[in-house]
């Protein structure tokens, strides 16, 4: 359940059409304008914070990968091909099963 908070308004222009469609098509769902402007902006804002925390978690597992390599912490790509090659293998086997 959310917690109450302060509200405000919000007042911007918008064209005549524009506005007159999106209130019947917010009628016919049985929500107002209001309501799905409200939840327009809490997807806009989520979807942001995801990326911000995607793009912060990605920075963070670039620098690992990176103070690792730094040192010495580093498979052969020969081991890494034989590794895949095995899976590639298992994987092929299982399909003709």
């Amino acid at each position: 359940m959310r917690k109450h908070m302060p509200e405000a308004t919000f007042t911007f222009r918008v064209d005549d059409d524009l506005k007159a469609q999106f209130s019947e098509a917010a009628k016919s769902n049985d929500r107002t304008g209001a309501q799905l402007l409200r939840e327009f902006m809490r997807d806009f804002v989520s979807s942001k914070q995801a990326a911000v925390e995607y793009d912060a978690w990605f920075k963070r597992q670039v620098q690992a990968g990176l103070d690792s390599a730094d040192a010495g912490q580093l498979i052969s790509a020969e081991v890494v091909e034989a590794e895949f090659a095995a899976r590639r293998d298992a994987t092929r086997r299982k399909l003709r099963q």
